[in-house]
């Protein structure tokens, strides 16, 4: 029926009300809610999930690991090296260098394959947390808030403009309901919703209105559960951080390509020219006597050096790094309450340098209480005492909040607390109510709700026509209060009587400055008499009428406490000393605006409260476009403001060179949330169209937590920074040694199953223990990442070169000079030269595991600190010692290598040990804050203005 929008069915059924006692729901109540009930409708008509296409599995992501081409060529090599080892060496030792380089290509695959599927893992819960979306149902005449899984057939759910219809149903009540079926039909029309269309598409978005509908299908029994079974949501987003390192990997990994394309050339040059030597002295490749399958053995074994160095110089670490960390961060964001939807967001937010935040719920505790009220021209003390009331104006007053609200009283026949619900601005004004007598549900059965006028943000009011039993008509208003105020031409008087206002209107606005000086959040409730023959018959000019909002009479004015949230001071603190300009942006009156801000600290002084640092909506929007964007960076408040201000201010900004994070709860922040580079909704009290606008939900809606975003967004970019200066710091290191060493011997120190293992430690284990370190509080005395600011920065350089040119000087002082440092002329030459090249292997893995230190804090002294809580990291540098040790102690027919004595041994980690002292040195080196691209871009511009002066006199000499 649903599907198909058959209303003829609907008709035959009894309508929705002949529909509800078949589903044994109470349309007022809604369902009973027990237990029992809950179990037999989920087995009768099933539960509001649809099936998951699974994850790819492990073997998937081993299948993927191994496709790699270098991968797949030192298999080949491994293949071929195990086949003519055996064939020169017997079966009993030819083996050895084979399967060693096997077993390292699948440790490296391994290992990959696992890190990819744990993030894969780690994104796919996720996705589980965006789509458990909390919404608010009738049951057993109660509003409760539940997850969007635990909906049933027969429940009966409140719709507000922004919220997702969370299955499909049928209207029971509406008015001004307008649905944007878009995700469903492809269609961008806003559909209208009425007794004579009221058929609920699941997925779909409430676009105007309120209403309240009747679930008639949930799970897979609907359109949208449907469309989700079929599709897989796509976790394969490329942050633009990533997009530049795969960049940066294919480049570095060309010039590691055509290293080795120049080592293979030189070696197998130095090869058939007699020139390579074994360790004995014997020459390898004689003319006419070496036979071909020797031969080849050699060509396979430089072709295997050649491919390893390519491995080397290829960077795959950082595409891995990027990965790890993001997953990483978003984890950890979880239990920080802030939801990641987007990738890029993890990044963007580090370079935000500025945040434009809501006020209330954000920077104050959304915990609201009437804490001051005006009726008519009185003042009530204490505000919640009824016999201050006059009766008649007690009686319109408690009738305008019953019905002119989307909250919910609800008394227990037991005679418990009374439970409200709601916006927490229509929680406070109800409970102030129910305190002054208002009874909720006799009022709302005594009158009859004609047209309702749902609360706008662009007006900052709401209104409702109701016919009351004697047949009279009462149009309720209630909004800002010095909107509502200068729509009132009268008021009640503590008689009861219909006054003027224009005499008391001085009275009224200096009340409302008054509570609006104190950060008080100030509503109007007024009300007006119509004629009932005024008021349109037929549906549908009854669905189109205008609510008249003139001519009212002021009932109330009410000042409603929001305190500001503990640590909200702080955070706006740190924002400041990390370079990031946090800005106001409310609804509320300007002087409430401007209280709250001195309170957080957004303001420093009342002094710095004047035009244009605090500034109205309406007066920034008059301005032209040119104005506005040197206006905006002046901006600190703007109150009063619509989301169209909030629209052009982050317009403004962004156009200034600002990064721009936005916070916002309601369904016209959506185009701020979405223009801004950061779009930052309330978990809380945000509409479903703000959440799907944003970039990350902040789940318990403090600015606090906006804070800690910040932080773990420049958590992100400082750890890819690290890995890069440590990657590349091996890279150049094992590259120039190999190099060198192969050109000059026709050798190379470094064999294949070092460098993967090499590789191993540098790409996979090393990304695993940079990219999982935690945030700091020195990253927030750091200015924010420009935009266009370069992956290495000079000081990454610096460090860089630093620690590769003094690996490069102490190994190759190794290779060439090696044999009598560590004394070994007197060995066997063969055992002496693996010994040397062992001493190479080992000291090498060490600088790697104390430049892991130095990579951590690539610009402070104290490498150290703070590193024993992070266990990960402690753990996989352990890791790698221990590793290491195992294979030079008890693998040295597999890896090449020897046993080492306790003095080798120690000269090894006094190598890697130095490089600890020697950083610190460097980093008191001081480097120029302009990056080298610029010298570099200056430079070229140099040269060919050069070359473009002297072309003329070169044509002249040629001529």
């Amino acid at each position: 029926m649903t599907r198909d929008h058959n209303i003829y069915s609907l008709q035959q059924c009894g309508g929705v009300k002949g529909l509800s006692n078949m589903l044994k729901t109470n349309l007022a109540t809604g369902i009973v809610g027990d237990e029992n009930d809950l179990i037999k409708r989920m087995n009768t008509f099933g539960t509001n999930r649809y099936p998951q296409k699974k994850g790819r599995s492990f073997l998937r992501f081993l299948w993927e690991a191994w496709q790699d081409l270098t991968l797949i060529i030192l298999i080949v090599a491994a293949i071929a090296s195990l086949g003519l080892g055996i064939k020169t060496e017997g079966l009993s030792r030819g083996w050895y260098d084979g399967v060693s380089i096997s077993f390292a290509v699948m440790l490296v695959i391994i290992v990959t394959a696992v890190s990819d599927y744990r993030q894969s893992l780690q994104f796919q819960n996720l996705n589980k947390e965006k789509q458990n979306i909390q919404l608010e149902v009738m049951r057993g005449g109660r509003i409760m808030k539940i997850s969007i899984f635990d909906i049933v057939v027969g429940d009966v759910v409140p719709l507000r403009i922004g919220d997702q219809v969370p299955a499909d149903g049928i209207l029971i009540t509406g008015h001004s309901l307008a649905i944007d079926e878009s995700s469903m039909t492809g269609e961008s029309n806003i559909v209208h919703k009425d007794q004579n269309a009221p058929f609920l598409l699941s997925g779909c978005k409430v676009a105007d209105g309120i209403g309240t509908m009747l679930v008639t299908g949930v799970g897979i029994n609907t359109e949208w559960g449907l469309l989700m079974a079929s599709i897989s949501e796509d976790t394969g987003e490329e942050t633009p951080l990533q997009v530049r390192l795969n960049g940066l990997a294919t480049f570095i990994g060309i010039a590691g390509l055509a290293v080795a394309l120049s080592v293979l050339a030189v070696l197998l040059g130095r090869y058939f020219t007699g020139n390579t030597k074994n360790p004995d002295g014997s020459v390898q490749f004689i003319k006419g006597e070496t036979t071909v399958s020797k031969a080849v053995d050699g060509v396979i074994k430089i072709l295997t050096i050649a491919v390893t160095i390519v491995v080397v110089a290829v960077p795959e670490g950082l595409p891995l790094a990027v990965t790890l960390t993001l997953a990483y961060s978003m984890r950890k964001m979880m239990a920080d309450k802030a939801l990641v939807r987007r990738l890029s967001a993890c990044e963007t937010m580090g370079s935000s340098t500025t945040i434009c935040s809501d006020k209330t719920g954000t920077l104050t505790l959304n915990q609201m209480t009437v804490v001051e009220a005006y009726v008519g021209n009185q003042k009530i003390n204490p505000p919640n005492d009824p016999s201050q009331l006059q009766s008649e104006a007690g009686l319109l007053l408690c009738e305008g909040i019953a019905q002119n609200t989307t909250g919910n009283v609800f008394v227990p026949k037991d005679g418990g607390d009374v439970e409200i619900s709601g916006s927490p601005t229509e929680k406070a004004i109800l409970s102030w109510a129910v305190k002054l007598g208002m009874k909720f549900d006799v009022l709302r059965a005594e009158s009859k709700i004609l047209h309702v006028f749902p609360f706008n943000s662009e007006k900052k009011r709401g209104g409702v026509a109701i016919q009351t039993a004697d047949s009279k008509v009462h149009i309720h208003w209630k909004g800002a209060a010095e909107m509502v105020l200068a729509s009132c031409t009268g008021y009640l008087d503590s008689n009861g009587s219909l006054q003027s206002i224009d005499k008391e209107m001085d009275f009224f606005k200096v009340a409302i400055d008054d509570m609006a000086a104190r950060s008080l959040r100030c509503v109007a409730i007024a009300y007006r008499p119509y004629e009932l023959d005024k008021v349109p018959t037929d549906e549908e000019s009854l669905g189109k009428w205008v609510l008249p909002e003139d001519e009212l009479v002021l009932l109330a004015i009410v000042g409603i406490k929001d305190p500001c949230r503990e640590g909200v001071k702080d955070a706006v603190g740190i924002c400041t000393a990390a370079g990031v300009k946090v800005r106001m942006v409310t609804g509320d009156n300007i002087q409430t605006a401007k209280a709250i801000a001195l309170e957080c600290g957004i303001l420093s002084s009342r002094a710095d409260a004047t035009e244009p640092n605090i500034i109205e909506g309406k007066v920034f929007r008059a301005y032209s476009e040119k104005e506005r964007e040197i206006i905006a960076k002046k901006i600190t408040v703007m109150g009063r403001s619509s989301p169209n201000d909030k629209l052009l201010l982050v317009q403004a900004l962004r156009k200034g060179g600002e990064v721009v994070a936005v916070t916002g709860d309601g369904t016209n922040d959506a185009p701020a949330l979405h223009e801004a580079d950061i779009g930052l909704s309330m978990g809380i009290q945000g509409t479903e169209v703000a959440k799907e606008s944003s970039d990350i939900v902040i789940l318990d809606d403090n600015f606090a937590s906006v804070v800690k975003v910040v932080r773990w967004g420049r958590s992100v970019y400082a750890n890819i920074q690290k890995f890069i200066q440590f990657q590349l710091t091996v890279n150049v290191g094992a590259l120039v040694i190999n190099v060198v060493a192969a050109v000059s011997s026709g050798d190379v120190p470094l064999n294949t199953v070092q460098l993967l293992w090499v590789n191993l430690i540098m790409d996979t284990l090393g990304a695993l223990a940079l990219a999982t370190e935690p945030p700091t509080d020195h990253l927030m005395h750091r200015t924010p990442v420009g935009r266009r600011e370069p992956l290495i920065t000079n000081i990454m350089w610096r460090n860089l070169l630093i620690q590769a040119l003094y690996q490069v000087a102490v190994l190759l002082v190794l290779n060439f000079r090696g044999l009598s440092i560590l004394h070994l002329n007197q060995d066997d030459r063969k055992h002496a030269t693996i010994a040397k090249n062992t001493m190479i292997f080992n000291a090498f893995v060490l600088c790697q595991v104390f430049n892991e230190f130095n990579a951590r804090k690539p610009d402070e002294i104290n490498v150290f600190k703070g590193v024993t809580k992070n266990h990960l990291f402690m753990g996989i540098v352990g890791f790698t010692v221990i590793l290491q040790i195992i294979l030079i102690e008890f693998t040295g027919d597999f890896t090449t290598t020897v046993r080492l004595n306790w003095k080798q041994w120690l000269i090894c980690v006094a190598i890697g040990v130095v490089s600890w002292p020697l950083a610190a040195v460097g980093k008191l080196i001081p480097v120029p804050k302009t990056p080298l691209s610029v010298y570099f871009r200056k430079a070229f511009r140099r040269f060919r203005t050069a070359r473009n002066a002297l072309m003329p006199h070169w044509r002249l000499s040629l001529n």
